[in-house]
């Protein structure tokens, strides 16, 4: 018996470093991507003031799938005051810290559009963790259409990361409906950043 839990522990910590390991990796490519994008309003130097949260495999959940049917488009205000065109795709339904949660993935109208984007879906929200630790207009998580299997898709919170609008101005950027303000803290992701805002 003593043997199987020394296995179990043993078993238990490879997989938090493998968990670990993962987040990292893309982190490391998060950070890239912001010397690649043309827009980008980050520079070099400024990566050092990206914050994340440690990597927590128990902010990785499996939600079901409801897709929704009859999808209207609608505008989502962005914090420029414009808007911009999208529809609510699917319903997902999960646990997470012993609460029932449901969110909304929605999907860009434009970027529906355009092959390279078209199963790309959106999930914006908002916690507790806004304004005081995270930054205060919420953060986005990616997910694609190919990623939900046997109407289950994994959502994993680690990988939440803040809109342009937080390191700058000039940019408009959605701001999560009322349908994902998540009344709890998700301690997991993107923290604030520490640099100076961009003009």
């Amino acid at each position: 018996m003593k043997f199987i839990i020394i296995l179990l522990l043993i078993t238990s910590s490879a997989t938090a470093q493998t968990f670990k390991a993962e987040i990292e990796q893309h982190r490391t490519e998060y950070k890239a991507a912001f010397l690649k994008e043309d827009n980008s309003p980050l520079k070099q130097k400024d990566l050092q003031h990206l914050n994340f949260f440690d990597a927590d495999s128990t902010y990785k959940v499996s939600a079901k799938v409801q897709i929704l049917q009859n999808k209207k488009v609608f505008k989502m205000p962005t914090y420029n005051g414009t808007s911009k065109n999208f529809y609510r795709c699917a319903l997902i339904n999960f646990i997470l810290n012993d609460q029932p949660i449901t969110m909304t993935l929605y999907k860009s109208v434009a970027l529906a559009n355009n092959p390279m984007y078209k199963n790309l879906l959106f999930l914006p929200f908002t916690d507790q963790t806004n304004g005081n630790e995270t930054y205060g207009g919420g953060r986005y998580i990616d997910l694609s259409e190919k990623e939900i299997k046997n109407d289950k898709i994994e959502i994993d919170f680690n990988k939440a990361y803040n809109p342009y609008c937080a390191y700058g101005g000039g940019y408009n950027c959605p701001a999560p409906p009322e349908d994902n303000n998540l009344q709890m803290s998700i301690t997991a992701g993107e923290k604030i950043y520490t640099g100076g805002k961009k003009h």
